[in-house]
């Protein structure tokens, strides 16, 4: 069982965002499984569990500083294609795909979103 239900992220400017997370969390496994009349939209496998949307205050989206989503990936392969895919489309490099100390076999990558979110796609499944 998780801990969490989900989590959502704000967004300047939802139909980027859309096209933005529908190509680079389609190598993960999600897909977009909600889209609520042009206010939020949620991706996940089975149930949508990483939403994004304008914020429900009226207030501007901000990024917050020291927060990372972490995104548990198939493989090393989907990790790569997230990194890859996330960059092309106006992301910003947070970490390569690579190996990582955290955990043995941990290998991750890094990528801030168009946004300014922080978002880390990462498995343990050895080389």
């Amino acid at each position: 069982m998780t801990i969490l239900t989900h989590i959502t992220l704000g967004t300047t400017d939802l139909e980027r965002a859309k096209a933005f997370y529908d190509h680079v969390l389609e190598p993960l496994g999600f897909t977009r499984l909600l889209d609520i009349g042009g206010r939020i939209c949620g991706w996940g496998i089975g149930a949508p569990q990483f939403m994004v949307g304008y914020p429900r205050n009226g207030e501007p989206a901000t990024a917050s500083n020291g927060f990372t989503i972490g995104l548990a990936a198939p493989s090393r392969a989907a990790i790569d294609e997230f990194h890859r895919r996330a960059i092309e489309l106006g992301a910003t490099d947070e970490g390569a795909p690579g190996p990582r100390p955290f955990a043995p076999n941990a290998y991750a990558a890094y990528i801030r979103d168009p946004d300014g979110n922080k978002l880390a796609a990462s498995c343990r499944t050895p080389e």
